[in-house]
C-alpha cells in the first residue's frame, strides 16, 4: 500500500472532540460504563465514590488482552457489526453501545484511568494518563501505549473494574444526587432484568428516581402494569395510543410504538431538587437515556409546561439495520431522520392534548378548593350558568400558581372576585347603550353596583395604609435607628400629607444635596460650593407638583432638639439649594423644611417661647412635626372612613368573609 498516491491519518486529536471535552456532567459519563457493563452481560455494577476517588465494578465477561487491544482501546470499534453482536450471549439483551467511543467519556471527569478485567480466568490491567496522552497529541503521533498494571487486586475474580483519579473538581457529584441521576438514565434496573446497580453498597433503584408520588394527572402509553403501582397518588390518569408511522426517505413506510408515560405535578417547584431541573420529558433508547429533555425544542409558553415531567421509550430510534442518528455524546438526536421528526410530532399533538385537559383538571380542582370558602360559595352560586364558566376558570388560574401559604391563596381569591366583578361590570357598561327607558330599574342597579365596587377598592387601600401607620407606630415606639424611620416614610409620603402621593421628581434620600443635579450639569455643580456645603446631606427630599422642593429631616423619636440648631440646619439645606437653582435654572425656589421629632423642642413647654419659635420657624419657610401629630393625623384620615362603613356594601361583606374563613389546606 506504500505505493498509493493519497491516504488518510487519523490524529489522537480527536479523542479531545471525541471524549476528552465530549461530556459535561459525572451522571453522563458513568452512565456509559454502567452501559459497558450491561452490554457485558454484567448482574452486579458498583459504584464507590470517594473524595479522591470513583471505583466502578461489574461482574460480566471481562476483556481478555485480545478484547483490550482490539475493541475497548479501538477507538470507534463497533461490536454491532459483529455477527451476532448486537445481542448479548446470556441474557440476550440488545446492546446499548454503537459509536465505540463511550470509553473516552472517562477522561471528562478524570486524568488517571486505571482498569482491571478478568476473562476466563486470563488477568489484564492498565492504566492510562490524560497528560501522557495530551503530550503525544502534541506531538502529533497517531498510537498511545497505556502502561502495563501488574498489581491485581484479589478481590476481582470475575468482570472489570475501572479506577478513577485525579478527579476534576467541577465534576464532582454527592452520592445521594448521582443515585438519582442514574436511576433516571436508566429503566433497566432490578431483578425483571436481571441488572442491579448500587453507589456506596446503597442499591439504586426505580423509586430513587423520586418523583412518582408528585405525579398529579398521569398520560400513560403502552405503559406495563407493573409499572403502575409507583403513580399510585396520581388523581387522573389516562391512556392515550401509542403507535407512530412514517415515511422513510426510500418511500418505505415505518412505524414504532411509543412507550411510557407524561405527569404534571401540583407545584411546579417540586420539580426541582438537588439532582437538578426535572421540568423535562426523557427519551430513553433501549433502556437507557438517549435525549435528556424534547420539551424543549418545542418552546412552549403556556403555564401548564412549567409542571410537566415524563420518561418516553422509543427503541424504534436505534434499529441495528438503520442509520445511528445520536449524537457523540449520546444525549440528543442528529435533525432530519423521519422517525425522529414522526415521534416529535406525536409528542407535539400529546403536549396540545394534555394542555387542554390540564387545564380543565385544574379549573376543576381550583373551584373545589375555593368553594371550601362558605362566603366564595354563596357568591359563586348567585351567578349565572355562564358567568360561572367564567368564574371556574378565574379560579383554575389561580390553581396554577404556586402558593405555599393559605393565606396568600386567600389574598388572591379576594382579588379574583374583584377582578370578576370588573368583568362583569364592563359587560354592563357594554350593555348600557341598549336599555330603553323603560328598563331605568336596571340602570339604577348597575349604577349601585359599581358604586359599591369602588368603595370596596378603597375599602382596600385604606387598609392598607392603617398596617402602614401602625408600622410607623411601632418603629416609634422602639426608638427605631433613624433610617429605619427614614426608609419607611419616603415609601409612603402621604404620612405626612395627604396630598404629597407622589413626587413629579425621583424622591432623593440620604443623599448629598448637589447629588440631584449632577446628572445635568456635572462637575460643574460643585464648582459654586465649599467643602463643607459638598458634603451635606438631607435625609429625604422631593419636589410637589407645584414646583416647592420639600426637605424632610429626620430626628430619632427619643433625640431632644433645640429650636435654635434646628433652624441653622435648615437654613444650610436652603442656602445650598438655592445657591444651586439659582445659578443653573435661573429662578428663585420655594424651599420648606419639615423636622420629624419625638419631643417638643427645649422650652416649647413655655407657650410664649413656643408660639414665637413657631413663627420664626413659618418666616423661614420651616416646621416642626412630632411623630405623635403625624400619627394621629394620619390615622384620624382613614380611621373615620372606616368607622363610618358601618353599611358594608355586598363586595365588602364576601372579601371580610373570606378574610375571616378558616385556611385552605
Amino acid at each position: 500500500m506504500d505505493n498509493q498516491p493519497y491516504k488518510m491519518t487519523l490524529s489522537l486529536n480527536l479523542l479531545n472532540h471525541l471524549g476528552i471535552n465530549l461530556y459535561s456532567s459525572v451522571p453522563a459519563v458513568l452512565s456509559e460504563v454502567v452501559a459497558n457493563s450491561w452490554d457485558a452481560d454484567a448482574e452486579l455494577v458498583t459504584i464507590t465514590i470517594d473524595s479522591d476517588k470513583i471505583v466502578i465494578t461489574d461482574d460480566g465477561n471481562g476483556m481478555a488482552k485480545n478484547d483490550i487491544n482490539n475493541r475497548y482501546l479501538s477507538i470507534g470499534y463497533q461490536r454491532r457489526n459483529v455477527p451476532d453482536g448486537s445481542i448479548t450471549p446470556k441474557y440476550q439483551r440488545k446492546v446499548m453501545g454503537r459509536k465505540g467511543i463511550g470509553k473516552l467519556s472517562l477522561f471528562s471527569i478524570a486524568r488517571n484511568i486505571t482498569i482491571y478485567s478478568v476473562k476466563d480466568g486470563e488477568k489484564n490491567g492498565f492504566q492510562m494518563l490524560l497528560a501522557d496522552i495530551e503530550k503525544k497529541i502534541q506531538q502529533e503521533e497517531s498510537t498511545y501505549y497505556p502502561a502495563e498494571l501488574n498489581d491485581f487486586p484479589p478481590d476481582l475474580t470475575r468482570g472489570t473494574r475501572i479506577i478513577l483519579r485525579d478527579l476534576k473538581k467541577r465534576q464532582r457529584q454527592t452520592p445521594a444526587a448521582l443515585r438519582k441521576q442514574l436511576a433516571r438514565r436508566f429503566s433497566i434496573l432490578g431483578s425483571k432484568h436481571h441488572f442491579a446497580l448500587s453507589i456506596n453498597n446503597d442499591p439504586v433503584t426505580i423509586e430513587d428516581r423520586d418523583y412518582f408520588s408528585k405525579i398529579q394527572f398521569l398520560w400513560m402509553y403502552d405503559l406495563d402494569d407493573d409499572f403502575k403501582h409507583y403513580f399510585k397518588n396520581s388523581d387522573h390518569s389516562e391512556v392515550r395510543k401509542s403507535t407512530i408511522c412514517w415515511e422513510n426517505d426510500d418511500g418505505s413506510s415505518g412505524k414504532g410504538n411509543v412507550t411510557g408515560w407524561i405527569g404534571t405535578v401540583k407545584s411546579a417547584g417540586s420539580l426541582k431538587d438537588d439532582a437538578g431541573n426535572i421540568n423535562k420529558i426523557v427519551i430513553l433508547v433501549r433502556g437507557k437515556m438517549a435525549q435528556e429533555d424534547i420539551l424543549d425544542i418545542f418552546n412552549e409558553g403556556g403555564m401548564y409546561s412549567k409542571y410537566i415531567i415524563g420518561e418516553l421509550h422509543a427503541d424504534f430510534l436505534d434499529l441495528d439495520d438503520s442509520d445511528d442518528i445520536t449524537t457523540s455524546s449520546r444525549q440528543q438526536f442528529i435533525d432530519g431522520d423521519p422517525r425522529l421528526k414522526s415521534l416529535q410530532d406525536f409528542v407535539q399533538q400529546e403536549l396540545k392534548h394534555i394542555q387542554k385537559k390540564w387545564t380543565s383538571l385544574r379549573n376543576d380542582e381550583g373551584t373545589k378548593v375555593a368553594l371550601e370558602i362558605d362566603a366564595i360559595k354563596q357568591w359563586f352560586n348567585s351567578l349565572g350558568e355562564d358567568h360561572k364558566k367564567r368564574a371556574k376558570s378565574l379560579f383554575g388560574k389561580i390553581n396554577q400558581l404556586t402558593i405555599d401559604e393559605p393565606e396568600d391563596r386567600k389574598n388572591l381569591l379576594k382579588y379574583a372576585v374583584l377582578a370578576f366583578e370588573h368583568l362583569s361590570y364592563k359587560n354592563n357598561l357594554d350593555a348600557l347603550e341598549k336599555i330603553e327607558p323603560d328598563d331605568i330599574l336596571l340602570v339604577g342597579s348597575i349604577f349601585s353596583r359599581l358604586d359599591d365596587i369602588e368603595a370596596s377598592l378603597y375599602y382596600q387601600i385604606v387598609r392598607g395604609r392603617i398596617e402602614v401607620i401602625e408600622t410607623l407606630e411601632k418603629n416609634v415606639k422602639d426608638n427605631a435607628l433613624e433610617k429605619v424611620i427614614q426608609n419607611h416614610i419616603a415609601e409612603h409620603l402621604w404620612l405626612l400629607d395627604p396630598s404629597w402621593e407622589r413626587a413629579t421628581d425621583s424622591k432623593f434620600v440620604e443623599s448629598r444635596i448637589y447629588k440631584e443635579f449632577y446628572e445635568a450639569f456635572g462637575e460643574e455643580i460643585k464648582s459654586d460650593l465649599t467643602a463643607e456645603e459638598q458634603q451635606a446631606r438631607y435625609d429625604i427630599k422631593y419636589s410637589t407638583i407645584s414646583g416647592t422642593h420639600i426637605i424632610i429631616e429626620l430626628k430619632r423619636p427619643n433625640v431632644k432638639t433645640k429650636t435654635g440648631a434646628l433652624i441653622d440646619q435648615g437654613k444650610k439645606y436652603q442656602r445650598i439649594l438655592r445657591k444651586i437653582i439659582q445659578k443653573h435654572n435661573n429662578h428663585d425656589p420655594i424651599i420648606e423644611v419639615v423636622f420629624l421629632v419625638g419631643q417638643l423642642p427645649v422650652g416649647w413647654d413655655d407657650k410664649k417661647e413656643r408660639d414665637e419659635d413657631i413663627q420664626s420657624l413659618q418666616i423661614k419657610g420651616m416646621r416642626i412635626l412630632l411623630y405623635s401629630e403625624l400619627l394621629d393625623n394620619a390615622r384620624r384620615v382613614y380611621s373615620e372612613y372606616l368607622e363610618q362603613r358601618q353599611s358594608t356594601g355586598r363586595i365588602q361583606k364576601l372579601l371580610d368573609s373570606i378574610d375571616t374563613a378558616s385556611l385552605l389546606s
